[in-house]
């Protein structure tokens, strides 16, 4: 029997996510051993396996709240913004600097880690094993709305969802060692790219 009281496990829980957030961050997970996040949170390693049944399962529980953290900020950047055009350059500015600042949102975005995800989510829906805890999000269904409306230039949703996941690539670009090295500031370069897409996804009126 656990010697832990509910108010104990939950502190715990939440104490290991937070670990997990910041070493996942520092050193991704590889290279994060589980000896590392329990003595953070200062328990034996065995007692992990009260609270996660393994490594993966916790790194997966951050991403589920990274992922939540993300949407939630990109929703309400958007909802700020006064007209189409702002909606769309709000979007691209949050999701860019994002990527830029943290390196989960990196990992789950260029990396490919959000892919992995929804695959293991999918796979543990298959076997009953659904988490119950899988944290919600808003509905960010801004390519339907934007594909509506008459001075958008595209109205295929899914050609836009892709089009936004390819300029998400391009934060790469920041350490690529490619051509001569310039003096523009990699953020000036970047508010110029979302300057010239949103000029080009709308046609003028």
């Amino acid at each position: 029997m656990s010697r832990f009281t509910n108010k104990d496990r939950e502190r715990i829980r939440s104490q290991l996510i937070e670990a997990g957030k910041q070493l996942f961050a520092q050193f991704g997970f590889e290279r994060t051993r589980i000896s590392d996040l329990t003595t953070e949170v200062g328990i034996g390693t065995s007692t992990f396996y009260q609270f996660f049944e393994s490594k993966e399962e916790l790194y997966m529980k951050v991403l589920l709240l990274e992922r939540q953290r993300l949407e939630e900020k990109i929703a309400e950047a958007v909802a700020t913004g006064e007209t189409p055009r702002d909606e769309v350059r709000l979007f691209l500015k949050t999701t860019l600097d994002e990527i830029q600042a943290n390196p989960l949102i990196s990992a789950l975005l260029v990396d490919g880690e959000l892919r992995t995800l929804q695959d293991r989510l999918e796979q543990l829906e298959t076997d009953g094993k659904f988490p119950d805890e899988q944290p919600g999000g808003p509905d960010l269904s801004f390519a339907e709305r934007w594909a509506a409306l008459e001075t958008f230039r595209y109205d295929d949703q899914d050609l836009i969802d892709q089009l936004f996941i390819s300029l998400i690539f391009t934060v790469r670009s920041r350490n690529a060692p490619v051509g001569v090295e310039g003096t523009v500031e990699y953020d000036e370069v970047q508010n110029a790219l979302i300057e010239t897409i949103v000029d080009g996804l709308f046609i003028d009126e």
